[in-house]
């Protein structure tokens, strides 16, 4: 594993976040600059991929792995005797870990508030049934890196939630393996099956079935573009969260009061993921803006990831300048991003102004990758402004509510005459009429 070259440097004369001054208001907040995700190239080569998987099954998901990721696939399935051998291949430290995230994970997501009680209102009972899904399908990124905690993440509330199966996607390496610590995640998550495909031929898989490949009715995980955009695809054909889980974001707001080293850290923390996402500073200091941009540069330089943090920062890294907290916010806002930290003094103060956030991480010792891998609540968060209407993801997604009511003669006596006016002016007779022949005498009369 690499690790990070720490030692001090010089001669780092070109910086990786681009100014952007809305001070005074100018340039208009909705006219922010957001990293295209859907020309039509990708649209058109996305949708063409999952029509293919959707006829041809797994020999254009045998052909799509050789195209894109230079793998000859034998066998789709991982075998169950991989998975369940695989912690005792791992690092002890990090299969410790792991099964400290897991563990913290489950007991944040069993953590619910209490079944509602039934709900009454002149006699007319309404009880909640929650009915879990049957199968649930988690696409794992992999490629430039393997995502042990993503499988954690999406696997383990959807146990908590009761789906029967557990169905996960992974990008396979060249020689068709997938990693150890993947597989140990799988294991410790009660995963089902693992299927070593990637990109949009997964999601495609899991949306309509192969003959290798069963069909599920959820599909959740983070992913590429073209991921998040065959998942937009069969939208319809399975069961999808609101949120657009797509490239890594962060919005930091800060304003001199931590540690320079731990604003820039964090904004490259989300852009190491790679190309597509957002990275943006914001603050009201210009020395602050300064200090950040350096420091930013510094690390991208001693980085092992340095191709995938400049491809980020290139499309999505800005350092912005703002009149002060409040316009922060507001810009912040309008980004909508999956990360927000407040790494200001008194951070607290501005929870009350959080509008459009996947979450929120507060001061100086509480960075996303906190929430990435330990917190307990899933880092499968909304992106591409989808955190405007949508959530991180959680057990509801894998759940289904039924409202069960019932009433007996009195209680339809009680609102029987206001059933019948509403239909009648809605001119549906048949439903006035289905409470008048079950209601009392006095309500007999025919539409």
């Amino acid at each position: 594993m690499h690790e990070w070259d720490l030692a001090e440097g010089g001669g780092y004369a070109a910086f990786m976040l681009r100014r952007l001054d809305l001070r005074a208001g100018a340039p208009v907040i909705g006219e922010l600059p957001r990293p295209d995700l859907a020309d039509e190239g990708p649209v058109a080569e996305v949708r063409a991929i999952v029509e293919d998987v959707k006829v041809r099954g797994d020999a254009a998901l045998r052909e799509y792995s050789k195209l894109f990721d230079k793998v000859d696939i034998d066998e789709i399935r991982v075998s169950i005797a991989d998975i369940d051998s695989a912690p005792a291949r791992l690092d002890a430290a990090l299969l410790e870990a792991l099964t400290e995230a897991a563990r913290s994970i489950e007991l944040f997501h069993r953590h619910r508030s209490a079944d509602p009680d039934t709900y009454e209102r002149n006699g007319i009972e309404v009880d909640l049934l929650e009915l879990p899904v049957a199968r649930a399908g988690v696409y794992v990124p992999g490629g430039r890196a393997s995502y042990p905690s993503s499988v954690l993440m999406c696997a383990i509330p959807a146990r908590v939630a009761g789906v029967q199966a557990v169905a996960v996607c992974v990008p396979p390496a060249p020689d068709g393996s997938i990693p150890d610590e993947v597989l140990a995640a799988a294991s410790l998550a009660g995963v089902d099956e693992i299927y070593r495909i990637g990109g949009a031929q997964a999601i495609a898989a899991m949306a309509y079935g192969t003959e290798t490949v069963g069909r599920v009715d959820v599909i959740v995980g983070p992913g590429s573009r073209r991921v998040s955009l065959a998942k937009l695809e069969v939208r319809g054909a399975v069961g999808m969260p609101a949120a657009f889980a797509g490239p890594s974001e962060v919005v930091v707001i800060a304003d001199g009061t931590v540690p320079v080293d731990y604003v820039a850290i964090d904004l490259v923390v989300q852009a190491e993921h790679g190309p597509d996402g957002l990275a943006w500073l914001i603050t009201w200091s210009e020395t602050v803006l300064q200090a950040v941009t350096e420091a930013v540069t510094r690390f991208v330089a001693q980085s092992p990831r340095r191709r995938e943090i400049e491809a980020t920062l290139a499309g999505g890294g800005y350092a912005v300048l703002v009149d002060g907290p409040e316009q922060a916010m507001a810009v912040a806002n309008e980004i909508a991003p999956e990360h927000l930290e407040l790494c200001c003094d008194n951070p607290r103060a501005l929870l009350s102004a959080v509008r459009n956030a996947g979450a929120v991480f507060v001061g100086p010792y509480t960075p996303a990758s906190l929430g990435d891998y330990i917190a307990g609540p899933s880092h499968t968060l909304p992106t591409f402004r989808s955190a405007r209407y949508s959530s991180v993801l959680g057990v509801e997604d894998f759940l289904r509510r039924v409202h069960v009511v019932s009433a007996d003669r009195a209680a339809l006596n009680r609102v029987a005459p206001h059933v019948i006016a509403i239909a009648k002016a809605e001119g549906l007779l048949a439903h006035a009429l289905s409470v008048q022949l079950r209601a009392g005498p006095e309500k007999a009369e025919h539409p």
